[in-house]
């Protein structure tokens, strides 16, 4: 199915020049003369790589198929990781570089998303929050304002600002997106 330049959406998945991109964000720029451009940024889901292109809006593309499921994390070697499909217990193994900054919202038996491309596992998609534990954090300052932020290190080993009366043990919401706390667990 061919699809204009000018509809693209976020989430959108292409075929160009024979790889699968993902639209991550875009704009619309009317210049003075001539005819719209779209500028993009655009995620390939072999490479992992990052690109920004402009298309002329009236530029046809096919719309990548992708197939995705369900699978549950099992573990990681060396920078291997393991996924099982829980109803025909096959394994997948995707590269660190195919997982990217997604390893620090994944812990043992969480459940995730595997994307294919032609029978090619190429991403893994989390879920958009994820309840991780906070193992290691300063106590709270008697007298700090509630608005005051202290440093957090969870689980996975990513580091976020948590309010002060987060303490070490707890389980915190995090938001996958962007990286932030997002409430309690």
């Amino acid at each position: 199915m061919a699809i204009l330049a000018g509809d693209f959406r976020t989430g959108l998945t292409l075929n160009i020049d024979g790889d699968p991109w993902v639209v991550l964000d875009f704009q619309h720029v009317k210049p003075g003369k001539g005819a719209a451009i779209l500028k993009t940024k655009m995620k390939n889901l072999k490479t992992g790589s990052t690109q920004e292109r402009n298309f002329n809006a009236s530029t046809k593309f096919e719309q990548a198929t992708i197939e995705k499921k369900t699978v549950q994390y099992s573990y990681q070697a060396d920078s291997v990781y393991y996924f099982m499909d829980m109803e025909t217990y096959e394994t997948y193994e995707l590269s660190a570089n195919q997982i990217g900054d997604n390893k620090y919202f994944i812990i043992e038996g969480a459940e995730v998303s595997v994307v294919f491309f032609e029978g090619d596992v190429v991403d893994v998609s989390v879920p958009e929050k994820v309840e991780l534990e906070v193992v290691e954090t300063t106590p709270a300052i008697k007298g700090a304002p509630t608005t005051q932020t202290k440093d957090a290190l969870l689980e996975t080993g990513f580091s976020i600002r948590v309010p002060q009366f987060i303490e070490q043990g707890e389980k915190v919401v995090v938001s996958t997106s962007d990286g932030k706390y997002s409430g309690r667990a």
